[in-house]
């Protein structure tokens, strides 16, 4: 049987072709967990017409992904980890729009990128952007993920991390050279962090790409945690150092007035 004729006999018997069973099995075992709290594997199984066997797959692959815990009677339900996935995509649509007239700003008064990042298993994530108008520009884009140790984003959320936050960081994280300007030294790496707390706002010079920088600052939450960060990227050639020093001025006063917007509590 020709293709066609395959793909019309499962539209005529409403069986989407591009339907994949496992991911739908998987799903229906999360939503049931969700309804139903904890449930055995015959249970689970009962419920939704599976073989046991089958179930038991299933639930012991999602326990070691993280998103089911298996109790001490051999019951299943739903980790924390799809509370923290809903949490992050709630945040993270609720700090773009919180945070983007304050990126317009510091875009009207550079024209240059300017990043919304978020602090994401010790990686960076560009949350928000706004590109500059110039032909030359050089920065990653919406929803790519950024090494936190080599970047202005990352360097102003670390150095204002809890020690604890930190040290676990320092231990699990190899610090790769991605240019000859990456800190690939954690003792430096240290008196890199400490200098930008005591500044208030973290530079890149051309540590993640050649004829990148950029000026960071942290911008805090609710919790008083550095979960955020905004930047004002552009090429060297650009990226001047009394240009620098303007830009650090505005891109930590944006990142103080964007943590009271978030309900930074004050000390």
């Amino acid at each position: 049987m020709c293709s066609y004729s395959v793909t019309m006999s499962r539209i005529m018997n409403n069986r989407p072709y591009y339907k994949i069973n496992s991911v739908e099995k998987t799903m229906k075992i999360l939503e049931l967990l969700a309804e139903k709290g904890e449930l055995s594997v015959a249970e689970a199984a009962a419920h939704l017409d599976l073989n046991r066997s089958t179930c038991h797959r299933f639930l012991v692959t999602l326990r070691e992904l993280g998103y089911v815990v298996q109790n001490t009677l051999s019951h299943y339900r739903l980790s924390f980890r799809i509370f923290e996935l809903g949490n992050k995509v709630a945040n993270r649509l609720q700090v773009r729009r919180t945070a983007y007239p304050y990126l317009q700003e510091l875009s009207n008064l550079f024209n240059e990128t300017i990043n919304l990042g978020y602090w994401d298993n010790n990686e960076i994530i560009h949350l928000d952007k706004i590109d500059s108008t110039e032909i030359l520009r050089i920065d990653p884009g919406i929803g790519s993920r950024v090494p936190a140790y080599c970047t202005g984003l990352g360097k102003a959320i670390l150095a204002f991390l809890p020690e604890e936050d930190l040290n676990n960081f320092l231990k699990s994280v190899p610090l790769k050279d991605m240019t000859p300007n990456t800190i690939t030294k954690k003792e430096k790496l240290v008196q890199e962090l400490k200098r930008i707390r005591k500044q208030g706002f973290a530079t890149d010079r051309d540590e993640l790409f050649i004829g990148l920088r950029c000026v960071a600052s942290p911008v805090f939450d609710y919790k008083n945690y550095p979960s955020y960060s905004v930047s004002v990227a552009g090429p060297s050639s650009r990226m001047t150092k009394d240009k620098i020093t303007v830009m650090k001025k505005e891109v930590k006063r944006v990142g103080r007035e964007l943590s009271k917007s978030l309900g930074q509590m004050q000390p």
